[in-house]
């Protein structure tokens, strides 16, 4: 049925291209004004209770702010437990932990062709607050969450706070969001890879069901995958203390995939692959406090941007769907660390259309502290350890797209926005790069800095924490490398923009201390970055 309903827009849509082309958890949740505190797990999970994935809140602005939460008293079962019917689902929002001050309520319908997901887009609150919220259905109720809405735009902002994470493979545990939901932040940034396709080989011990640990390809499967991955009670009470903001990278779909083409093409068609990327678009949307609307077939506008005052805005960007494949460089000469496809200026990571917003959004920006969040390494990096360059090793990074790169590189030079910050995931490392005018000089001017973040499980433990300071013979403009598990939490004022990278010991158990491994700044006009 689904995949009748998007068949007529991926025609559409893959027509669209080519033309273009051509032409050029189970956590019940105390919050008080402090710290957020966990109590024992709601169970068990096949019962009648209906919020066993917690809730959510996302994509604060200065009035309104994104709840979600999805009905699922059987979350690891293709419907999530749910009659194939409309059901009606109670909010509130308090303006104090205690639920005494009701300040907006209403009631959404949670409906089954959306997993009986519900999405309100709460209007009419004050800037700049604190909010708690709660839905309840029949006679049961959700845990207890907290978010709070942006400052209003343009209007003088002192300090800010935020974490931002990506890479959380189920096989290990969460202690980072454990962690992070004690912080004290004003959002979450989470930069993709909220969950992975691959196949579950008894994950954190579980024996799965045939139907929950194989890797999904269509929309049932997809929805069981989120379901899992939103067991987790560290995710939900990260979730249930602020706002957050998402985007998603590849393995949402599939690893590596680009635009319409598949990992696997030619062998999976764009045509084919079209309809299971629309399955997972829209299990990704089903599961995320988004105030977008629903994907129409495989498409749904993810880039965006979200103001903080005058002190921050945030560009929160899609480097997949939009992208040309990936180039192997494959018989092709290599010149200076680059075959001829990764510089071909047909080829795009962003889109022309995702590239020209970005810029236009830079450009008007008043803002002291410019961020883009997004998902795969920006900056230069040498595959070619010692004598000789390859910067396309790994063509699915900016290196393989050097002529989008270059275009956002002058765009910096020329037009100067204010402090540009880029915050990055994907790699499972924590890495800090100053971001070059012209990357193959190390003298060249510094336009802006790159603060990488680390997996919050992705790749396990390491059996050796490794730490690099300064820049190396191959990659100069590196500041930092250290492949922990963990977070990086941004501490920001008029002045200093303070990345602390916050690691854990292990992530091969549910618990496990914290630390902050190290602190890096940026300064107001100085866009380099300090040890």
């Amino acid at each position: 049925m689904f995949a009748r309903e998007v068949a007529h827009t991926i025609r559409l849509a893959t027509s669209r291209r080519r033309f273009l082309l051509s032409t050029g958890w189970l956590a019940g949740i105390a919050l008080s004004a402090g710290p957020i505190s966990q109590t024992r797990p709601v169970q068990p999970p096949r019962g009648s209770y209906p919020f066993t994935l917690g809730i959510a809140s996302g994509d604060p602005l200065e009035s309104s702010v994104v709840l979600w939460t999805r009905l699922a008293p059987d979350p690891l079962a293709p419907d999530g437990g749910m009659p194939p019917r409309p059901i009606p689902v109670r909010w509130e929002v308090y303006a104090d932990a205690h639920m005494q001050r009701v300040v907006r309520r209403g009631t959404a319908i949670a409906r089954p062709e959306y997993a009986h997901s519900v999405h309100v887009d709460v209007q009419g609150l004050s800037p700049d607050r604190e909010y708690y919220y709660r839905f309840m259905a029949g006679k049961e109720e959700s845990p207890l969450g907290r978010t709070r809405t942006a400052p209003s735009r343009g209007s003088q902002i002192n300090r800010l706070a935020f974490a931002f994470a990506s890479c959380q493979e189920f096989h290990s545990y969460y202690p980072a969001y454990g962690h992070m939901a004690r912080e004290d932040l004003h959002f979450v940034v989470h930069l993709g890879d909220y969950i992975y396709e691959n196949v579950l080989r008894a994950p954190r011990g579980l024996s799965l069901p045939a139907e929950v640990a194989l890797e999904p390809q269509e929309l049932a499967s997809y929805r069981i995958r989120h379901a899992l991955y939103k067991s987790d009670p560290q995710l939900q009470a990260a979730h249930a203390a602020f706002p957050w903001i998402v985007t998603w990278d590849d393995h949402e779909v599939e690893n590596n995939y680009a635009s319409e083409y598949s990992e696997d093409y030619p062998s999976v068609s764009p045509e084919e692959f079209l309809v299971r990327r629309a399955a997972a678009y829209r299990a990704y949307w089903e599961h995320m406090p988004l105030r977008v609307p629903s994907p129409e077939g495989p498409s749904l506008r993810l880039y965006r941007q979200l103001s903080f005052g005058d002190l921050l805005k945030l560009h929160v960007l899609d480097t997949r769907q939009y992208r040309d494949r990936q180039t192997s460089c494959a018989g092709e000469a290599m010149v200076e660390g680059y075959c001829r496809s990764a510089t071909d200026p047909t080829r795009t990571i962003l889109g022309e259309e995702q590239l020209q917003w970005l810029m236009q959004s830079l450009d008007s920006s008043r803002a002291t502290w410019n961020v883009l969040a997004q998902q795969i390494i920006f900056s230069q990096r040498d595959n070619l350890p010692g004598p000789g360059m390859n910067y396309v090793g790994n063509g699915d990074q900016w290196d393989g797209y050097k002529s989008d790169r270059d275009r956002l590189l002058d765009f910096l030079r020329t037009r100067r926005p204010s402090n540009p910050i880029i915050i990055t995931g994907d790699v499972h490392r924590n890495y800090a790069y100053e971001v070059k005018a012209d990357f193959a000089d190390p003298n060249s001017q510094t336009l802006g800095a790159e603060y990488v973040g680390t997996s919050i499980s992705s790749g396990g433990t390491p059996t050796k924490r490794e730490m690099v300071l300064g820049g190396t013979q191959d990659d100069p403009h590196q500041v930092m490398y250290n492949n922990s598990r963990g977070y990086v939490r941004c501490r920001i004022t008029r002045e200093v923009w303070q990345a602390d990278y916050r690691v854990v010991d292990t992530v091969s158990r549910p618990e496990s201390p914290i630390s902050t491994l190290i602190t890096l700044t940026s300064e107001d006009g100085d866009p380099g970055i300090k040890l």
